[in-house]
């Protein structure tokens, strides 16, 4: 598939660039943390990387004064697997360039599924802050490189930990896998596999090919 830049006019809908922002104390803060063996890891919140000058800059600059959380995204990914979306924007940094495979929300059909064939692939430079919108689709960012991967994740504090209780009354509900996270996974995901509504239909999508 043809992966565009986050420069380029096709990103607008998606998200923008964040401009104004020093990433380097945040970025030598993620190379210190180890990669895993295998497969990606993620952690919503890290003492280490919430330290940094740049996440006070994040919760009042980029989100108005709310509260939010710096964690990270790092590992080893180049697959698609699944897309997920929070009810507002995510902010993205990478130590190194990386890809976003993103989709829109309204390229959902009424069945619930979406094709990936309308999923597009956008590369970011390393150190440049990403806000990806709320309207858009994503999951773990995919390597440039054999080194991996390790991205810091911006969202509103509370997100991506413990799922609420609720009593199921649309299909939405059930696609609600931690708290402000809606998944749709792709049938052969280790996340459908372990249970996650499958939501994506068509080529589970490879940047290494």
């Amino acid at each position: 598939m043809k992966i565009y830049s986050i420069y380029d006019a096709e990103f607008r809908p998606y998200g923008k660039v964040l401009q104004g922002y020093d990433t380097a104390e945040l970025v030598e803060a993620m190379n210190n943390i180890p990669m895993p063996e295998a497969g990606t890891a993620y952690e919503p919140a890290i003492d280490s990387l919430e330290a940094c000058a740049i996440f006070n800059k994040m919760s009042v600059q980029a989100y108005g004064g709310m509260p939010v959380q710096l964690g990270m995204c790092w590992g080893y990914n180049t697959k698609l697997n699944c897309l997920e979306y929070h009810r507002d924007s995510e902010v993205n940094i990478g130590n190194c360039d990386f890809v976003l495979l993103l989709a829109k929300q309204d390229e959902i059909g009424e069945d619930g599924m979406l094709d990936t064939a309308c999923v597009k692939a956008f590369a970011a430079p390393a150190g440049v802050p990403v806000e990806v919108y709320a309207t858009s689709l994503h999951y773990a960012p995919c390597q440039l490189s054999a080194d991996g991967f390790r991205v810091a994740v911006v969202l509103p504090r509370g997100t991506n930990t413990a799922k609420p209780d609720l009593k199921l009354e649309c299909r939405e509900d059930t696609l609600l896998t931690a708290c402000n996270k809606w998944l749709l996974a792709h049938a052969e995901s280790s996340e459908a596999k372990g249970g996650a509504v499958v939501g994506l239909k068509g080529v589970n999508i490879d940047i290494a090919e």
